[in-house]
């Protein structure tokens, strides 16, 4: 690696970038989202629990912009996926992010998360082993693309994996056998995820990729289409059966169960079909940056 790509991503634009990505992604959802939750609660009973609960949503998601504080209180494990051209360096990425990450936690965009899980002791800084998470992809294009997905505690307890065929569901290792441990994953979730959710599932792979996957699907637009049409079939299915479950805005009863689904798949053994579903709260707290090598950027989503 050049001194003067070194020099770039060390640099006061670059960390800028960086800083502007973290305060974004816990301090103003996403336009998408934000008018996913309007539609829902123009679809709910006027009056009803259900319309209440998306209102107070949309008067929080407008107080936390107005104040720049986090939209929720449990900010998370910031996940950073990241996309750069050939011979930059991960360690100094990671360096930077992490410098980053806890600059943002001093200025209280973030809480105090990580945990050490055998002393219980909080590190106060928000860095620990694996904590921040980072997901790297080497691309052709100079720049460098940086998404952050901001994953609470709530919502990653009752993601799900499930290895096919499942006997309790007779699901089977197919298209069916995927939306019925999804269903399944959903009914199980009721409101404990802080719904309506939003799920990434990844069909294939690994275990420990089938998660990767999943929190990657969580990425995209809530109003795009998947290029696969029978994913895509499946994403509108899932989606419209999912709302029919009666679950609703915090398990309190609706018609909004989900926001959306968002499914990929990756290439597995004969021997395993896991279906992995990573679900995500309302608050989808996801935004990228693209950074060129001169140090302009702008925010992508």
């Amino acid at each position: 690696m050049s001194s003067t790509t070194s020099e770039w991503i060390d640099s006061q634009g670059f960390r800028k970038a960086v800083s502007e990505l973290i305060r974004l992604a816990a301090c103003e959802l996403p336009a998408d989202v934000e008018q996913a939750l309007a539609a829902a609660r123009g679809r709910e009973r006027a009056g009803s629990t259900a319309e209440l609960t998306l209102a107070l949503f949309l008067q929080n998601i407008a107080l936390a912009k107005e104040k720049q504080a986090a939209i929720c209180q449990d900010t998370g494990l910031p996940i950073f996926f990241i996309r750069h051209p050939e011979g930059l360096s991960q360690r100094q990425l990671i360096r930077i992010c992490r410098e980053e990450v806890v600059e943002a936690t001093k200025k209280q965009y973030l809480r105090h998360n990580a945990v050490d899980p055998v002393t219980g002791k909080n590190s106060g800084t928000n860095l620990g082993e694996g904590f921040p998470a980072f997901y790297f992809t080497e691309g052709d294009e100079p720049a460098i693309e940086m998404a952050l997905l901001l994953k609470g505690g709530g919502s990653e307890n009752v993601s799900a994996q499930y290895s096919l065929p499942y006997s309790d569901l007779s699901a089977e290792r197919d298209l069916e056998g995927v939306r019925r441990v999804c269903l399944d994953a959903v009914r199980k979730a009721e409101g404990k995820g802080c719904a309506p959710g939003i799920l990434g599932i990844c069909i294939g792979g690994d275990r420990g990729g089938g998660y990767a996957e999943a929190k990657h699907q969580l990425l995209r637009r809530l109003d795009d289409v998947n290029p696969d049409p029978a994913l895509a079939e499946l994403e509108v299915r899932l989606l419209a059966e999912a709302n029919q479950l009666g679950i609703g805005p915090l398990g309190l009863g609706g018609n909004t169960t989900l926001l959306g689904v968002k499914v990929g798949k990756l290439h597995c053994v004969p021997a395993s079909f896991f279906v992995t579903i990573s679900y995500m709260c309302w608050v989808n707290r996801r935004r990228s940056v693209r950074i060129a090598p001169d140090g302009a950027w702008h925010v992508t989503g």
